[in-house]
């Protein structure tokens, strides 16, 4: 097996603490002198009271549990910000985003080991490629985020051509990412394990379907996507689900979508983050391959693996030593385009 010393991981989803006070400085009046929270904000106790996740606002803190988790470049997303689909104002949202950039660019060139994703704002699509593209030609940004819930958007409306034309034009990938927070139909629960349980798989689904269907990887076939935050083990299924709608209705409902839906599922157009005690992920590779895995901390949040993460890939017995280092890096640094 492998030395982790020998190997350099990466972390392809981490989250920063976007608070309000680092977000300030960098927003446009008049949106500046809003009242505080800039997003709009649950009232559920994610942390039980203090007694799960990590802080991971300083760097001194992030970059040393970076190490006690033998990760050494981390890929970071919002927290706050992945709610950005609640904010339905398109000039604020728009807003909101590029101080979010402006800010997290700021943040990560404190040390090469960190990199960063755009948020780009769901619901005003015709800034979405523009701010695309200052953050990635101007900001030195590896990539742009699009928030699969806290919105009305199908992410494989026409509106959201654009966008997927500049990432291709860029060269840059594009992830949709989930939160626990928000799911279309959670007005059923009442407490927050059951939101959270929910909140990130459905989400997810209902895009990357309406994606797969709409034809976004057949009509931007040079576009790298990104699905982050719900595990992989639901890949065999989904596919299999997928392809025996779209046998039976694909010709007459989606007829962009030229091949089985596995098929674009499985090629190494579309990544999916992975957590590293997920029992499936040793089926999933013998059914996909491991090429499109990537291995995710979700670092700092309160349902990550901690202290062990990175070393869970190492000790699995299910899975190669050329499966463990697609996984814990060489897939993700192709997704991002690092070197």
């Amino acid at each position: 097996m492998p030395e982790i010393r020998d190997f350099k991981v990466l972390d392809s989803d981490a989250h920063v603490r976007d608070q309000d006070e680092f977000i300030r400085p960098h927003l446009d009046e008049p949106f500046r002198s809003r009242r505080t929270p800039f997003l709009p904000r649950e009232i559920y106790d994610r942390d039980l009271g203090g007694k799960l996740g990590k802080s991971g606002i300083q760097h001194e803190e992030r970059l040393a549990a970076m190490d006690q988790q033998e990760i050494d470049t981390a890929v970071l997303y919002p927290t706050n910000g992945l709610g950005i689909g609640r904010i339905r104002e398109p000039a604020y949202a728009a807003a909101l985003c590029r101080a979010y950039n402006s800010y997290i660019a700021e943040y990560c060139k404190a040390t090469p080991r960190l990199k960063a994703v755009a948020n780009l704002p769901v619901y005003n699509a015709q800034e979405c490629a523009k701010e695309l593209n200052r953050a990635v030609t101007k900001l030195g940004l590896v990539g742009g985020m699009l928030a699969a819930q806290a919105h009305n958007k199908n992410l494989a409306s026409p509106e959201f051509y654009p966008v997927y034309e500049e990432a291709e034009r860029l060269g840059t990938p594009l992830a949709i990412h989930a939160f626990g927070g928000d799911e279309a139909g959670s007005e059923i629960f009442d407490q927050f394990i059951c939101l959270h349980t929910t909140g990130h798989p459905f989400p997810i689904l209902r895009q990357l379907t309406a994606m797969i269907f709409g034809g976004i990887p057949e009509l931007f076939p040079k576009l790298k996507l990104g699905y982050l935050e719900i595990g992989c083990g639901w890949l065999p299924y989904w596919m299999e689900r997928m392809d025996e709608e779209w046998e039976l209705r694909g010709k007459a409902e989606a007829p962009l979508c030229k091949k089985k839906p596995s098929e674009y599922l499985s090629s190494e157009q579309i990544y999916y983050g992975c957590e590293p005690d997920e029992k499936l992920i040793g089926f999933v590779v013998g059914e996909i391959g491991s090429k499109t895995l990537m291995f995710a901390s979700d670092y700092p949040h309160w349902d990550m693996s901690w202290p062990d993460s990175a070393v869970l890939i190492w000790r699995r017995k299910d899975l190669s030593d050329a499966a463990k280092k697609d996984i814990l890096g060489e897939n993700a640094r192709r997704f991002y385009n690092l070197s």
